[in-house]
């Protein structure tokens, strides 16, 4: 059984804020998996169902950002999960928006959210999935853009990559980060995931490089070859 985690505050006020990309994230994965309605459970709201096979619990804490620990803590403690089955999505200011990036264990970087769940966790062994909402560039303005809403221009990226993220979360279960991350960051550039498109150009770069260079080299040799037949004549002379 895994527990995926995603963070956020709850309450339409904040509903559309980059601090609740993580609530996002995990709404997205419910419907998109077809998992259970959510219910209220562990201070929090809960769906369950299977992905991939595996049974997945997909928990949004309802106890505000500072204070998403007691909701993990009390999860995991009444499924008897250890860490390393947990996986928390969250918004990462220290990432370029829409960059994402993954991994396991480490510190909170200053996330009151990760805060509170190392503090009820005891135990900083769990996945954690950065979703980038980029940085105000003036520490004094943080607070404002993580509070503050997607603006119209990020909702493309943002659609593209909650889409992606809950697609390939089998990926991420199976144990195969690198991929998911790589799928991910494909999906949100608007690269495709396969070699098609660099397939059909080779030929076009090919074609336009290859004739202009042969005839300059045509060209450059019937020179030379003036040149020395001139050479030869002046010197009979």
């Amino acid at each position: 059984m895994r527990l995926v985690v995603g963070l956020g505050n709850p309450g339409p006020k904040y509903k559309n804020n980059r601090h609740n990309i993580g609530f996002m994230a995990a709404d997205e994965i419910v419907r998109r998996h077809g998992l259970s309605a959510s219910r209220s459970k562990f201070q929090g709201d809960i769906s369950e169902g299977d992905i991939a096979g595996e049974k997945v619990l997909v928990l949004k804490p309802a106890t505000f950002m500072n204070e998403s620990g007691r909701s993990v803590g009390e999860a995991l403690r009444f499924y008897k999960l250890s860490a390393e089955d947990v996986i928390v999505i969250y918004d990462e200011i220290d990432l370029a928006a829409a960059k994402v990036r993954v991994k396991q264990g480490g510190g909170h970087a200053g996330h009151n959210g990760l805060r509170s769940i190392d503090a009820h966790l005891n135990d900083k062994n769990y996945w954690r999935v950065r979703l980038g909402i980029g940085h105000p560039g003036e520490k004094s303005q943080v607070s404002n853009h993580v509070l503050g809403d997607f603006s119209k221009q990020d909702r493309t990226w943002v659609e593209r990559e909650l889409s992606v993220v809950a697609d390939e979360l089998p990926l991420l279960l199976g144990g195969q980060a690198n991929d998911f991350t790589s799928r991910v960051a494909m999906a949100t550039q608007g690269q495709p995931q396969s070699t098609t498109s660099e397939v059909s150009a080779k030929p076009e770069t090919t074609k336009t490089n290859t004739r202009p260079a042969s005839k300059e080299a045509s060209e450059t040799a019937l020179g030379h070859a003036l040149s020395r037949a001139m050479n030869r004549l002046r010197g009979r002379e």
